[in-house]
């Protein structure tokens, strides 16, 4: 039994609150912290409603590495869950070192001034943590996570080499909004226009952002949808702990009407991160349009349909070309029924609380810095469809 950190209060902390708190045998304390104490206070009802369990709440400002030490020494948990912003990433990182504990985040840094995001700032925490012997996980989510360990699975089960893969994200909700991200409207919009890139025969390709399509259809009634290459993050670890890989690509499904939206957001400027003036105040063009989007967690009771996220596998077993196609389904209504919350934060909040669970009961016990891949799956997919997202493995041959 252990007692876990949990640091953000959005839409996905929400669900890894409620998801620990349906597992007392393995978390038996939970702590929940953010800059806004009143969101922590809201989950924390919510959570004592759905399952009949405490949870402690606290504020805290993540960016101040002295506060989250103080706050990790005073609750003293096993470990510390980083589901804040991943500009936070580093300073959460630096608190759990001071303080001697592991971490687990979902998502990897990206500098606030600048959009981009690489492991390279975490993986040069890889020395200090092992020096401490901690463990620090990276990117415990879904897409990065959950796919880094489908691609695991395959390579120790399905395939010798994987030669080519194509992971492929389709949220095929409808929330009946004229506009709304699925997830934090500034870290969706920065993502989103940044260019593409992919990994071809040793060597990274870049495009235009959202220039590449392609055509997929889905299983489970979705059916083909569009779907535009784009840069993710997973894709940096993968093409080095993938053996035989010679092609990886990330796709997404964007609707016409997502797609206009952006572009006149970008035409008129306000996917901008640098600070303007206006009226002697400065201000962060896309921080001020994100204050104007919808908060995500908003979306769950008005938003219907499916999520479909998967890795398309194509290499050989026993010299043998061979293709597999894992994935999840995860429905919207149903997500919201069970916690009040949408698919997208859903998807990535039970793999943050399975990773948590790895990490705690020892499934997963290694000091440095790693990522989801280079983990043994079987463990945590055997718990990701007990606790709300089963898989599915689909032999394309």
């Amino acid at each position: 039994m252990a007692k876990v950190l949990i640091i953000g209060a959005g839409g996905v902390s929400s669900v890894v609150t409620h998801k620990c708190a349906q597992a007392p045998e393995i978390f038996s304390d939970i702590v929940l912290a953010s800059r806004t104490r009143a969101k922590c206070d809201a989950i924390a009802a919510s959570v004592k409603q759905r399952t009949g369990r405490a949870v402690e709440t606290a504020q805290l400002d993540a960016d101040k590495v002295a506060d989250t030490v103080a706050l990790i020494r005073r609750v003293n948990p096993d470990l510390v869950m980083n589901i804040a912003l991943p500009y936070q990433d580093l300073p959460i990182m630096d608190a759990c070192l001071e303080a001697g504990v592991s971490y687990l985040d979902t998502a990897n840094y990206e500098p606030p001034d600048e959009a981009k995001f690489e492991y390279k700032w975490q993986w040069a925490y890889q020395k200090k943590f092992q020096d401490r012997g901690l463990m620090a996980l990276l990117g415990s989510g879904f897409d990065p996570g959950v796919t880094n360990v489908f691609c695991a699975y395959a390579q120790k089960h399905l395939l010798d080499e994987i030669h080519v893969l194509d992971i492929i994200d389709a949220n095929a909700g409808d929330h009946g909004l004229p506009f709304a991200t699925n997830f934090n409207p500034e870290i969706n919009l920065r993502e989103v226009t940044a260019r593409g890139r992919y990994w071809e025969r040793g060597e990274w390709v870049e495009t235009d952002p959202l220039a590449w399509k392609m055509r997929f259809d889905f299983p489970a009634g979705i059916g083909p949808k569009n779907c535009y290459l784009m840069y993710h993050e997973e894709l940096e670890s993968l093409v080095l702990n993938l053996k035989g890989l010679r092609r990886a690509r990330f796709w997404m499904t964007f609707s016409d009407n997502y797609l206009n939206h952006l572009q006149v957001f970008k035409n008129v400027g306000l996917i901008g991160i640098e600070p303007v003036d206006f009226r002697g105040q400065s201000i962060v063009p896309l921080q001020f349009l994100a204050r104007l989007l919808p908060d995500p967690a908003s979306l769950g009771p008005r938003t219907r349909g499916k999520t479909c996220i998967g890795c398309l596998m194509r290499g050989v077993k026993g010299g043998k070309p061979r293709t597999v196609y894992i994935y999840n389904i995860c429905d919207h209504e149903a997500a919201y029924a069970e916690l009040g919350s949408q698919a997208i934060s859903y998807t990535t909040g039970v793999p943050a609380m399975i990773g948590a669970m790895m990490m705690v009961t020892g499934a997963w016990n290694k000091a440095g810095v790693w990522n989801m891949e280079q983990m043994d799956p079987d463990p945590f997919l055997d718990a990701l469809g007990r606790y709300g997202l089963p898989w599915v493995v689909q032999d394309m041959d």
